[in-house]
C-alpha cells in the first residue's frame, strides 16, 4: 500500500444556520503540507458545512494524486455517517454523506476518525478564516488550587 495521506478538516457555520466556512489541511506522505480555506455561496448548519469541508479536501487530495488517506474530523456525526454501515441516516443530510462517500470510494484506502475539538485547532482556524473570524480562543482549563 502506498503511504496515505493525512487530512485534518473542519466546517463552519455563522450563524448556525448561515454562512458557511471550509478549513482542510493535507499532508503529503513527504511531509508537504497544503491548506485550503474557502468560504461557500450556500447557506447552511454546521453538521453541512463539515460535510463539505470533507469533500473539498477529498478532491484537493484526488486532484495531487493520492490514492490512500488517513482523515481527522471533529464531528462525530460525519464519521459515524461515514464510517458506520449501522448508522441511522439523518433524512436532511443524507445526500451530502451520499456524495462524500461516492468520494471517499474513488481512493484505493480511506481511515476515518474521530478527533476532539482541540485537536483539529488549525483546520478549524482556516474555516473561520474563510468567514473572515478570528480563530477561537483555547477553552480555559480549570486552575488548581496550590496547597
Amino acid at each position: 500500500m502506498t503511504p496515505p495521506w493525512t487530512i485534518y478538516c473542519d466546517g463552519s457555520a455563522v450563524p448556525n444556520p448561515g454562512r458557511m466556512g471550509l478549513g482542510a489541511v493535507l499532508v503529503a506522505p513527504d511531509g508537504t503540507r497544503h491548506v485550503l480555506s474557502m468560504g461557500t455561496d450556500a447557506r447552511g448548519c454546521n453538521n453541512e458545512a463539515e460535510a463539505r469541508a470533507l469533500m473539498a479536501a477529498l478532491r484537493d487530495a484526488q486532484a495531487r494524486g493520492a490514492t490512500a488517506l488517513l482523515i481527522y474530523s471533529d464531528s462525530s456525526l460525519l464519521v459515524e455517517q461515514l464510517g458506520s454501515a449501522g448508522a441511522a441516516p439523518v433524512v436532511r443530510l443524507a445526500g451530502l454523506y451520499e456524495e462524500a462517500g461516492a468520494l471517499l470510494n474513488t481512493f484505493t484506502h480511506t481511515s476515518l476518525h474521530w478527533i476532539p475539538r482541540h485537536r483539529n485547532g488549525e483546520a478549524d482556524a482556516l474555516a473561520r478564516a474563510a468567514l473572515g473570524l478570528l480563530p477561537k480562543r483555547p477553552a480555559k482549563s480549570p486552575k488548581k488550587g496550590r496547597r
